[in-house]
Formats: C-alpha cells, sequence, structure tokens
C-alpha cells in the first residue's frame, strides 16, 4: 500500500506558486496589491526584459522591520486579516485588503531569487533578506529610506518546465502593463511609475501623480480623447447590508473599440475578469453597439463586503455575487440610464415591432454599367453642379417668410426597366444616412455607409490583384499616431503585409506610428483610428508565430474588412439623387453586397402589400 507523508516545504511553496505566480505580471499584481496594503502614497514598477529577468517595486509604505520578514516569507503568515476576523466567530468574507492569503511572498520566493528590503517610519535602519529559490542567502541590515523595495530576478530560472511556458519579453511587458494599469486606475490617490530597461535602454512608460480626480486617471491610462467622449456614472441603490454603488464613466456607443481590453472592471477597490459583469456590460449596450465592437468604459462597483466573496479565486480575479441578478440588473440600469442622459449623444435602440415589418430580399446580379457619379464618393468630388440661384438681390422686406426646405427632386415616373433595378430607383436620403429607394414592388431603405463599406473592400480586393502599381498613395507629409506600446508592436510585426496592400508604416518612437502612404481606395481615412482598429484586429485574431491558426492572407481579409470600413462613404454625408442611384447600381453588380464587412445587412425593403397595411388599405 503505497505511503502517505507529508510533502516538502519547499515542494508545497512552488505547488502555491503555480496558482499565484504563473507568469511576471502576477507576481508584479501580488508585490503592487501589498504596497497599496501597506499605505504607499508613491509606488515605483521598475521592468528589465519585461520581468523576464527583473522586477522591482519600491514604496513608501508602512515598511518592515527583521521580525516581520521573516514572518513575511512564511506560508499562510498575513498583517491584513485582523484578529476580529479570525475564529469560529470570525467573517472572513468582511476582509477589505486586497491580500490576505500569505501565500505570494514565500511562493515567488520559491521560484525565483527574492530581495526584500524595508524600513520601518520610526527605525533608524532598515533590513534585507534575500531567498534564492526557498534557500536564504542573506538576512542583514540595510540604508534605505523608509518603505520597501522588492526585487524579483530569473522567475523559475531553476524550474525548467515552468520557464519554457512563459512569452516573449514582449508578451509579458504587455501583461505587466496591463496590471499597472488597473490598479493605477483603481487608486488615483497614489502616484505611479512604470520604467522600463531592455536593449534601447531605460524608458519611462508611466508616470501618474497622487491625487488626480477619478475621471483625468482613467482618460490618461485608457486614451485622453475619453474624456470627451463618455459620460459619468454615478448610481445608488440601498441592500440590505447597507449601500450599492457605481462610479465611473462609459464610453459613449459611437467610442467603441475591436476588442474587449479596455473594459476595466473593479469590485471593492479590487480589478477583476468576472464574467458576471462583463455580461451585465454587453447586455447594457445590447441595441447601440454592432457584435464585433466593443464598449470602453471604467466601471467601479462597491458594495458591503457581506454580499460579495473575494476569496474564490486564488488570484482573486473573480468575485462571487449574493445577489447576482441584482448586481447585472444594477450595472444593466445604471449604464442604459447614464447613456440616455445629457446631450443625448447615445441613440436608442430600434422598435421590434416596427423593424418586424422589414424583410430583407436577396439581390439579383445585374450587368448595369456604374455610372460617373458613383466616382464622386470615392474621390470626394461633387459630380452635380450647383444650381444657379436668382432673385438673390431682393431686399429683406420683400423676402417672404422662410419655409421649410428639402432636397426631393421631381418624381419622375419609374422607368420601363425598373424591375431590372431590385434596389429601385433613388427618391431622396433621410437623416444623411439612409437613402430611400422605390422599386417596383416596394419601398427599399438602404444604410449608405454599410453599403459603401462593401463596395470598397471588393475594390481593395480587386486592386490588390489587378492594380499592383497603384495600390498606394504616399501622404505629402506623413502622419504620426500616437498609440499604446503595445499596439505599436503588434502594428510594427505586421508592417510588411499591410504595405502589400498599399498601407506604408514604421516605428517612430516607442508609442507612435508614422503613416508614409495608404491605399489610393481610401486616401481620405482618418489615419489614427484607422490603425488603431488594425491594431485591435490584430489583438483579436492573433499573431501568425502566437496562433498558427491563420494564415497570413486570411489575417490580412480581415485587415482589408477593417480598412474598408475607414474608407467608405460616412453616415451624415449629404448625397445627390445621381450619387445614390450610382450606389445602388453598384451594389446591384456587386456580390455580397446584401450585408457590409461585419455581418449587418446593408438594406431592407417593405413590400407595397405591408405599406397598405401600415395605413388600413388592406
Amino acid at each position: 500500500m503505497p505511503e502517505i507523508r507529508r510533502l516538502p516545504s519547499a515542494l508545497v511553496n512552488r505547488i502555491a506558486a503555480g496558482e499565484v505566480v504563473e507568469r511576471p505580471a502576477a507576481a508584479l499584481k501580488e508585490l503592487v496589491e501589498n504596497a497599496i496594503d501597506a499605505g504607499a502614497r508613491r509606488i515605483g514598477v521598475t521592468l528589465v526584459d519585461g520581468g523576464l529577468q527583473r522586477i522591482e517595486v519600491v514604496d513608501d509604505g508602512c515598511g518592515m522591520g527583521p521580525d516581520s520578514m521573516a514572518l513575511a516569507l512564511e506560508r499562510h503568515a498575513t498583517s491584513k486579516l485582523p484578529d476580529s476576523l479570525i475564529g469560529p466567530d470570525g467573517a472572513i468574507e468582511l476582509v477589505t485588503t486586497l491580500g490576505f492569503r500569505g501565500e505570494a511572498l514565500p511562493s515567488i520566493a520559491s521560484v525565483a531569487r527574492l530581495t526584500v528590503e524595508s524600513r520601518e517610519v520610526a527605525a533608524s535602519e532598515g533590513w534585507r533578506r534575500v531567498v534564492d529559490h526557498g534557500a536564504v542567502l542573506a538576512d542583514e541590515p540595510a540604508a534605505l529610506p523608509p518603505g520597501t523595495r522588492v526585487r524579483v530576478e530569473e522567475l523559475f530560472a531553476k524550474v525548467p518546465a515552468r520557464r519554457k511556458f512563459l512569452r516573449t519579453a514582449r508578451s509579458e511587458y504587455a501583461a505587466c502593463l496591463d496590471v499597472v494599469r488597473r490598479l493605477a486606475m483603481a487608486r488615483p490617490d497614489i502616484g505611479f511609475t512604470l520604467d522600463t530597461i531592455g536593449d534601447a535602454g531605460k524608458r519611462t512608460v508611466l508616470s501618474l501623480q497622487a491625487g488626480e480626480e477619478l475621471v483625468t486617471r482613467v482618460a490618461r491610462i485608457i486614451a485622453h480623447e475619453l474624456k470627451d467622449n463618455s459620460v459619468a456614472i454615478e448610481l445608488e441603490r440601498e441592500t440590505p447590508h447597507g449601500v450599492m454603488r457605481l462610479t465611473g464613466i462609459a464610453g459613449l456607443p459611437t467610442y467603441n473599440r475591436g476588442v474587449a481590453d479596455h473594459q476595466y472592471l473593479f469590485v471593492n477597490g479590487r480589478p477583476v475578469k468576472d464574467r458576471l459583469l462583463v455580461g451585465a456590460v454587453r447586455g447594457a449596450y445590447a441595441d447601440m453597439l454592432a457584435r464585433d465592437r466593443h464598449a470602453v468604459l471604467a466601471l467601479f462597483l462597491d458594495l458591503p463586503p457581506q454580499d460579495v466573496d473575494v476569496n474564490v479565486h486564488p488570484a482573486k480575479t473573480e468575485v462571487r455575487f449574493r445577489d447576482s441578478a441584482g448586481v447585472r440588473g444594477f450595472i444593466v440600469s445604471g449604464l442604459r440610464q447614464a447613456l440616455a442622459t445629457g446631450d443625448r449623444r447615445s441613440a436608442q435602440g430600434p422598435d421590434r415591432g416596427a423593424m418586424a415589418r422589414w424583410v430583407s430580399e436577396p439581390v439579383t446580379p445585374s450587368a448595369a454599367p456604374i455610372a460617373p457619379a458613383l466616382e464622386s464618393i470615392f474621390s470626394g468630388r461633387d459630380w452635380t453642379a450647383p444650381q444657379q440661384r436668382f432673385g438673390e438681390a431682393r431686399t429683406a422686406w420683400d423676402a417672404p417668410l422662410a419655409q421649410p426646405q428639402g432636397r426631393a427632386e421631381e418624381a419622375a415616373p419609374l422607368p420601363e426597366q425598373a424591375a431590372q433595378y431590385p434596389l429601385g430607383i433613388a427618391r431622396g436620403q433621410v437623416a444623411n444616412t439612409y437613402i430611400v429607394a422605390e422599386s417596383a414592388d416596394g419601398l427599399v431603405l438602404v444604410d449608405q455607409h454599410a453599403a459603401h463599406e462593401r463596395l470598397v473592400l471588393e475594390r481593395l480586393r480587386a486592386a490588390g490583384a489587378a492594380e499592383t502599381n497603384r495600390r498606394s498613395q504616399a501622404l505629402l507629409v506623413p502622419d504620426v499616431v500616437e498609440l499604446d506600446e503595445v499596439d505599436c508592436d503588434r502594428l510594427e510585426d505586421a508592417a510588411e503585409g499591410l504595405a502589400r496592400y498599399g498601407l506604408v508604416i514604421e516605428r517612430f518612437g516607442p508609442a507612435a506610428m508614422l503613416v508614409r502612404a495608404v491605399p489610393a481606395a481610401i486616401a481620405k481615412a482618418d489615419s489614427a483610428k484607422l490603425l488603431r482598429d488594425l491594431a485591435d484586429d490584430i489583438a483579436k485574431h492573433g499573431n501568425q508565430e502566437d496562433s498558427g491558426a491563420l494564415l497570413l492572407a486570411e489575417r490580412l481579409e480581415l485587415v482589408l474588412a477593417t480598412m474598408a470600413c475607414h474608407g467608405s462613404v460616412r453616415a451624415g454625408r449629404t448625397l445627390s439623387v445621381a450619387e445614390m442611384n450610382a450606389l445602388l447600381r453598384e451594389m446591384e453588380a456587386t456580390p455580397r453586397s446584401g450585408q457590409c464587412n461585419h455581418g449587418r445587412p446593408t438594406w431592407v425593403k417593405l413590400s407595397m402589400e405591408d405599406v397598405e397595411k401600415l395605413f388600413g388599405r388592406h
């Protein structure tokens, strides 16, 4: 019979490290949380090779003495759990600190070289303790200012089975940067700095001052333009144990991203990645965003500790709510209420009853020639000459009262060949966004942006095969686009493939890209927004060397769809009737024109029978 025995303490620590410290970002999270719980007002982080070689965290908190430092490196020893919460009558769920298990430091020390230096405010000298993969190498006095300095070097250097699963220095750095951003966002009262050391030397990535307003801190971390494209969240609700409060800022539906990594969620000051909260955000924006777009926001949910369990995951990234349905409803209603206030910049969802009357019909191919007016949409030139205006010399008192004016032209009878045009003849434009057309058997409504987006994509595809010498248009003055460093890395890796489709970019410093040329078909596109969405696409679908699931050509097809979105005629642009008809004719001659590049319909149709039903004429 196999003998049951206790595992060696060193092995126990390594097993615990597998739950808490699976990569440099996890170790960094534990160290920064310790600094926050120590009452620090300033926290400095230094990374060498993305944290693979060294992680250093310096704070000005309360510090530790020699005895406390020795205890801190023992398992299940912590200062974050008060005596009142220990014992048979204790309520451990009432803990409010970020960490209290007492496993982080000994776990890190078992798989790396850990140096802890600390000095209490009232002490005359500090103390240093060095542990190398579980073995104590030094325990001695040290000279340093009040506070604590922790260094983690050569993580998993003596655990090759773990080391080989770590990613590249660039990928590990991106994960560490995300950790610092989230913790800094949760505590605007604390100053944060993040320095990175690599082949190019030392560089400061983040420098955040203590005492910033929440909105200012969030906008500095996510994007500066978020401050002008968001609404404030401030909502409270009574619970049996106290008050549940939701604060933060939420981006407008029109300010969205292609991936969901710009959603920052916090519960009682703790950064979390909880499925319930993510689902609540998705539900709140359900009628305002396309399926492939994601909201940008930072939400802070504060509720009584009795109503939430933060101890269900070793890394505490998941939580469990006592009333999960109530929390979800509170977040959804709070977001919807905020998005519907102010200057009403968020759109309301369409009425389901009305939309149920519209049906999509297939588009039949047509060999109709493309009208010259369509070229004005691609080129931006006005195809029709302005009408001459008479009587402008009339005096103000002779002029009649101003009457509402429209752009409607004289309604000519449908031509005999109308049956050959499934999308009908343009009759006008609504809200400078939707083309209203009359077909032989009904009424057609076309989303001009979605429709033209598909046409631009097909043109880009054709240009890639037949216009090899005219794909790219050089910019007279190259555009400098500032982005996150991680996004710049992704675009730099994909630059060669993008150049084959006419987009020529290059690195311009740590956090900027230089746009030298763009595809001729989208020469008027917004370079900054284009590069942001391209970086999101690459992040979402993975790099070739990482995933291996998408061939280069397939990933560039996804990139082309994003480029087409930026090169298409925007909602809000006034089109002439000739331009509208030209757009309809090319839609009829273009494959897959019934849906845009994101899966949404480009046009819907209401039959004449349904129109008559609406007016009770059936």
